[in-house]
């Protein structure tokens, strides 16, 4: 079974780009559905982003659509998440979590393998 890990999350500025990265040392990620989350301070979790399989298959939370890339390179499995035009608002934890089904699901329960998290911080 997957064992994610984030990593790449660091305190950026309004209007930056970051690129999160997600990886599963030792343990495939190549046939899960791999899903970003994030939560912010006093707030619920909420979905970001999934892809599946192959990388082709990709599903958007709307505030994330235009902005935020999700892909993947099993080659060297692990899963990216690159976020552009950082918003104060975008300060959150973010997790990588995986899923043995091929739907991609935009719920966080549905997920069974979560990594702990890595922190964005975006300043105004």
């Amino acid at each position: 079974q997957p064992q994610p890990v984030e990593s790449g999350g660091r305190l950026v500025q309004t209007g930056d780009s970051l690129r999160l990265s997600c990886a599963s040392p030792g343990r495939t990620l190549s046939v899960f559905v791999v899903g970003w989350f994030r939560q912010a301070p006093g707030k619920e979790r909420e979905f970001v982003a999934a892809v599946g399989w192959g990388g082709q298959r990709t599903n958007y939370a709307d505030f994330a659509k235009g902005r935020f890339t999700i892909s993947r390179d099993n080659a060297k499995n692990e899963v990216y998440l690159q976020m552009n035009s950082l918003q104060p608002e975008d300060t959150a934890i973010y997790y990588c979590a995986a899923r043995s089904s091929s739907f991609l699901s935009d719920t966080d329960y549905e997920y069974d393998h979560w990594g702990k998290g890595t922190q964005v911080t975006v300043s105004s």
